[in-house]
């Protein structure tokens, strides 16, 4: 008899504790789930997916919704993987994301589940709990296999580095279907205890309206969050909120120390991956340097590749590593609990600033361009709230590229003079050779920038 699921067993000990508790709140403040409902509700789900064979891949599709931790506590009990999926995939990226990790059922609503005809995948053995779809830059989807062992380990480091506990409202707007949601919103409900809102308006103006009426004590965001926040008049006031997190995307200093000047309260930088979750986290939040994400979590061991260096990549060691890579192992880059993430990290102080990712180098005429280097400079130009640089080709037929960059300022800026500004800091390679002066960078659902798209639209 195999041992039992140590989710459930942190699950079972949570519901003996604060059975009749309030667990998730609407954005009206009222008590949608206690913790016994959500596992009435669990118990109700199981008998619609009794025909999926132990280890099948049952894909969740709805969003921020009340329901999904009832569901992912179904499918524990049976045995069964969950894939979740983000509502913004287009129809194409879901049915590839379908067909590779070999789905045989999709939950679209709360209490549905639709069958698709796909072979269950052989795990060899040893199922996972989770699969994580990754936010790669391959055209190809891949999941990253998780067990509950990891998923367990994630959340206590998240929940101890970060002193969140039982005592604590999470404000759940970030999507529980993305890694960064899942770790620090879904399986601190369940392992932990931590109570839950359930927020599907990502309008700035209601998320920080509803973070006041709910008396939320934590709050897990992006930097595009705070930025707005930052830009609103007439407030409200937030007495209980004490924990912000920011996470998906760089935090410009800038931005941290307006929303401390207007909120009194500073933001935590959190680093993470889909990969192996929490790696770093800002516990003092001075906000002082540019991409600085703080000391390696609780449990967590950071080692510089090449220690020499300025700049190097890092392995991250802890508990909470992914199993590896579904359908193709890579096991150089993730396996046997280790991860080597894409990104450049810097030693500062007792912590760590990240300073670009070995895809994001521009080749200019064989010379290696940090983007970090110029963001950070043109950063440092009166009136500019945000910076990123990037690569574009440099002319038809050659391989090499350009740099060119975009910011948002809240001033009146010209490009010639954001240009002499990188020109007496910035090495004559490095000097963009157009700056874009734009209202508003787009992003991701997940926070996230891609400088590959940046370089087609301004090409």
């Amino acid at each position: 008899m195999k041992p039992k699921d140590v989710l459930l067993q942190r699950w079972e000990a949570i519901l003996a504790q604060k059975g009749d508790e309030p667990a998730i709140f609407n954005t009206r403040g009222q008590v949608d789930r206690t913790f016994r409902g959500i596992d009435e509700r669990a118990r109700g789900f199981e008998p619609k997916i009794d025909k999926f064979a132990d280890g099948s891949v049952i894909a969740v599709q709805i969003g921020n919704h009340e329901g999904a931790p009832s569901i992912f506590i179904a499918c524990l009990r049976r045995g069964i993987v969950v894939l979740p999926l983000e509502q913004s995939m287009s129809d194409q990226q879901r049915d590839a994301a379908l067909k590779v990790c070999r789905v045989t059922g999709i939950i679209e609503k709360a209490g549905t589940v639709r069958l698709i005809d796909n072979e269950r995948p052989n795990w060899r053995g040893k199922n996972p709990t989770l699969l994580k779809l990754t936010s790669g830059t391959t055209a190809a989807p891949r999941a990253i296999r998780f067990g509950s062992e990891q998923l367990l380990a994630d959340c206590d480091q998240i929940c101890d580095t970060m002193g969140i506990s039982g005592v604590d409202l999470n404000f759940g707007v970030i999507p529980i279907s993305h890694s960064y949601g899942f770790s620090n919103l879904l399986t601190p409900l369940i392992a932990r205890g931590v109570p839950l809102v359930v927020s599907q308006d990502r309008t700035p103006r209601a998320v920080l309206a509803d973070i006041a009426k709910t008396d939320a004590t934590v709050f897990p965001g992006m930097p595009l969050f705070y930025q707005a926040f930052c830009e609103m008049e007439n407030i409200p006031p937030l007495p209980k909120l004490r924990v912000c997190i920011s996470a998906g995307a760089p935090l410009p200093i800038a931005t941290a120390k307006k929303f401390r000047e207007k909120f009194a309260l500073p933001i935590h930088s959190f680093y993470g991956a889909s990969e192996c979750g929490g790696i770093c986290y800002d516990r003092e939040a001075k906000n002082e340097i540019e991409g600085f994400v703080g000391a390696p979590m609780k449990d967590v061991d950071l080692e510089m590749i090449d220690p020499n260096a300025q700049s190097s990549q890092a392995r991250v060691r802890s508990a909470a590593v992914g199993d590896g890579y579904f359908p193709d192992a890579d096991e150089e880059k993730l396996g046997n609990g280790i991860f080597v993430p894409d990104d450049l990290l810097a030693r500062h102080g007792s912590g760590f600033k990240i300073v670009g990712r070995v895809s994001d180098v521009i080749n200019v005429a064989g010379k290696k361009v940090n983007p970090a280097e110029i963001e950070e400079r043109l950063l440092h130009f009166p009136g500019v709230r945000q910076a990123v640089a990037f690569g574009r080709p440099a002319g038809a037929g050659l391989r090499n590229e350009e740099v060119a960059a975009c910011v948002v300022a809240n001033v009146d800026l010209r490009e010639n003079e954001l240009m002499e500004f990188c020109r007496t800091a910035l090495s004559a390679w490095q000097v963009p050779k157009r700056i874009f002066i734009v209202e508003s960078i787009p992003t991701t659902e997940r926070g996230k920038i891609s400088r590959r798209e940046l370089a087609k639209r301004f090409r």
